[in-house]
């Protein structure tokens, strides 16, 4: 058990997580006095002593059942979900298919669990031998299933209830017998993924501790990162902001705040014939006003976050921001950024929009917007879209994004996708972007961070 405490350390290193020689001294005294009989204690045990922030946490949960998995819960025997009579038929039903039933099936109606020879053998076909981080359990334990057997599963099923009609087994006995290949078949499933979690967690903790480039992570694009890289990413945000906060101070500066006003010239040089000729100058109104409108659909949410961080960070720039979010609806949630900090106030505003990869109703959000909140939009006003511009084939609603562009200063829209893209599938942006008087590709911080400077460029 030494060994594999020593190996997780090494995955949460490897993982982002900063974990001292003193605190893995911690959990090593943790354990002797608690044990590990107890798993939630010993959980909780090394938690106490390896996690320091709380944003930590979740890698940590992610990866504990990875390297102290119990390797599955138990096949089922026939023997306990069925009669002495049924067990029987069941057995020579199975006999009658040898030749037409796979191995899988064999394995489900037997109560027979793989052995770690075969679950290795399919492991190494799907590919778990080579993944190295835990996002990939859930595909490849998926693709180990297949591999094993799972897509022709239901046919064969079909043939041996067929079967076992045709010996006369009764109805509650075939259901009996379902309810005994749906178990094993969680317990298979709950074993590959085990092993692969097993597969991943070896890889971790061979992987030396992450050393993350700002430079490189501006330039990551927003969906392949980590969940370390995210977090170190959302710290470069703040660096990034200070950049452009004080280019658009000296923006302001260079300006200085002034410009001629001829018609208040004109008149008060009326009284003395333009002599002397006094020049009049009125207040320039420097800082933009922004209406912000994210799609938050479970693809853009990377995006989105990030966006919200930095046009929070800006705010002492701007005059005046309001910000929407939509996926199949639009909602305001400009209070939630009062309130609090980016980090308390985004979770709240996913919170509030349910993801959906298939949800995305952009058309019918531009509705929302135009019926509620038509008054977040006025000349002095650049409007802000961020999406992808995928509009699950609803009607995307061009008339009200025309209003919108009427009413508004500007029209710029952020798309993390690549330009080629723009038309394809159910995209509707290249039907949105002639309406807009910019658009920017926004896939990493770095491009992210250039588009945001460029509203305060064109101000």
């Amino acid at each position: 058990m030494d060994d594999r405490v020593v190996q997780f350390i090494a995955g949460l290193r490897a993982a982002g997580l900063r974990v001292s020689l003193a605190e893995s001294q911690d959990a090593f005294r943790a354990m002797e006095q608690l044990g590990v009989i107890n798993r939630e204690q010993f959980k909780s045990a090394l938690r106490t002593t390896l996690v320091k922030e709380r944003a930590d946490q979740p890698i940590f949960d992610r990866l504990f059942p990875l390297f102290f998995g119990s390797g599955g819960p138990p096949f089922m025997p026939p023997q306990e979900a069925l009669s002495p009579q049924d067990q029987k038929k069941l057995e020579a039903a199975l006999r009658a298919l040898a030749g037409e039933l796979g191995r899988l099936l064999q394995m489900l109606a037997s109560g027979q669990a793989p052995t770690q020879e075969e679950l290795a053998q399919f492991g190494r076909a799907a590919g778990a031998d080579r993944a190295q981080r835990p996002e990939q359990q859930p595909w490849l334990t998926r693709e180990m299933l297949r591999r094993m057997g799972l897509e022709a599963l239901a046919e064969q099923i079909e043939k041996l209830l067929a079967e076992l009609q045709r010996m006369g087994m009764t109805p509650e006995g075939q259901q009996a017998v379902l309810d005994l290949l749906a178990a094993n078949r969680e317990a298979l499933a709950e074993q590959a993924a085990q092993h692969v979690g097993q597969s991943i967690a070896r890889h971790m903790s061979e992987q030396p501790p992450q050393k993350l480039d700002g430079h490189d992570l501006m330039q990551r694009p927003f969906a392949d990162l980590t969940q370390a890289e995210a977090r170190e990413l959302r710290r470069q945000v703040s660096r990034l902001a200070a950049q452009l906060r004080t280019r658009a101070a000296l923006r302001q500066k260079k300006g200085g705040g002034k410009t001629l006003d001829p018609k208040t010239t004109l008149r008060a040089n009326l009284r003395t014939a333009g002599v002397p000729f006094v020049l009049h100058f009125k207040k320039r109104h420097l800082k933009p006003k922004f209406a912000l409108i994210c799609d938050v659909s479970t693809s853009m949410r990377p995006v989105a976050e990030f966006m919200l961080r930095l046009m929070y960070d800006l705010q002492d720039q701007v005059g005046k921001a309001r910000s929407f979010a939509f996926n199949d609806h639009l909602e305001e949630v400009s209070d939630e950024f009062i309130a609090g900090r980016p980090g308390e106030a985004i979770p709240l505003v996913l919170h509030r929009i349910p993801p959906g990869y298939y949800a995305t109703d952009l058309g019918h959000s531009l509705d929302n917007l135009c019926a509620r909140h038509l008054d977040a939009i006025d000349r002095r006003t650049t409007v802000i879209f961020l999406g992808d511009g995928r509009n699950n084939y609803n009607d995307p609603r061009l008339e009200l994004f025309e209003l919108i562009r009427r009413r508004a200063r500007r029209v710029v829209w952020f798309n993390p996708e690549e330009h080629y893209l723009w038309g394809t599938g159910d995209s509707d942006m290249h039907k949105y972007a002639p309406l807009c008087d910019a658009t920017h590709q926004v896939s990493n911080l770095a491009q992210l961070g250039e588009a945001v400077d460029k509203l305060f460029i064109h101000h």
